[in-house]
């Protein structure tokens, strides 16, 4: 009963969770701490797939068990019935690790996307800013390159890049540049190219399990919230805003054809009228719950096992 046990607890968290973080008044104010409580509801969903997987494996096949269970006494084994799984236990063991097949090679195709994604927009930056005579490659990180629209953007890689056209350098003023910089440098400092690779290769994988693509959908709002913040920290809310309206005013993003998808106006205002953030107390707890979430599945797992350890 315990790996069908873990995976009615996946498949609840899978479908609770979107619900509770939507409903959720202080994601928007607390983008972080939203973040961190995503990763601990995915990582819970995950890793009641994993317990379960080995779980039903070691009931399936004794080559499982006999390494999974070598450290365990006896009476621990014996508390899991791993001899009478049946036909299902295999079954569900294989369709999980299937699961988990398609989920690296999800991952690895989105790596590879962004791979060549960056590859080809490095040879572009080359065409478009050549190396000086005695310019040394990897010396700077600041590339200004011509542009009729004002544009910013961060290419990560081995030697990472923050690219900044013409036009954006003639409209911004003063600390504006800087606020764009810190931005970019926030999402390179919080790996947050990482978050939308994983999310979306879980999204693209299971199209249809609700906590996968509601993961993808909020990360691309909640990592620009969480780089306006760290910007405004440094260079103040309203440089910040200026910044983001200088950069996006020509793509008609704030006009009555923008798509729901697109956040700005929804940033700008945000900059502009802050909302009242949570206490240190109330973001330490909040951590602290969604840090639990994940020991939920391991609980469930060794329930059997700390039982009968309790009653030797």
């Amino acid at each position: 009963m315990v790996p069908a046990a873990l995976l009615l607890l996946g498949a609840l968290t899978a479908v609770v969770a979107p619900r509770l973080l939507a409903r959720a008044d202080w994601a928007d104010r607390e983008p972080v701490v939203a973040l961190w409580v995503w990763q601990c509801f995915v990582a819970a969903v995950l890793l009641c797939c994993v317990l379960s997987m080995a779980l039903s494996a070691a009931a399936a096949w004794t080559e499982v068990r006999v390494p999974l269970f070598a450290p365990a006494p006896s009476g621990v084994v014996e508390a899991y019935a791993l001899g009478t799984g049946g036909s299902w236990a295999a079954s569900t063991a294989v369709a999980l690790a299937c699961g988990g097949l398609w989920t690296g090679t999800m991952l690895v195709r989105e790596i590879v996307r962004a791979r060549r994604r960056r590859h080809r927009r490095r040879a572009e930056l080359r065409l478009r800013a050549p190396l000086l005579p005695g310019e040394e490659q990897g010396t700077d990180q600041l590339v200004v390159v011509e542009g009729e629209r004002p544009d910013a953007w961060w290419l990560a890689g081995a030697e990472p890049r923050l690219v900044i056209t013409t036009a954006a350098l003639r409209r911004l003023k003063g600390r504006q540049v800087d606020a764009v910089v810190a931005h970019e440098q926030g999402h390179a400092r919080a790996r947050h190219d990482w978050l939308l690779h994983c999310s979306a290769a879980l999204a693209g994988g299971f199209p249809r399990v609700p906590v996968f693509a509601a993961f993808r959908d909020d990360m691309h709002r909640l990592v620009e919230l969480a780089a306006d913040d760290m910007a405004s920290r440094r260079h103040g809310r309203l440089t910040t805003a200026l910044a983001l309206v200088g950069l996006n005013e020509d793509r008609g993003v704030f006009g009555p054809c923008s798509t729901p998808e697109d956040h700005v106006p929804q940033r700008v205002h945000r900059l502009l009228a802050p909302p009242e953030r949570l206490t240190p107390a109330q973001r330490l707890r909040l951590t602290a719950c969604a840090a639990l979430v994940p020991v939920a599945p391991v609980l469930v797992a060794f329930v059997p096992g700390l039982r009968a350890l309790a009653m030797a």
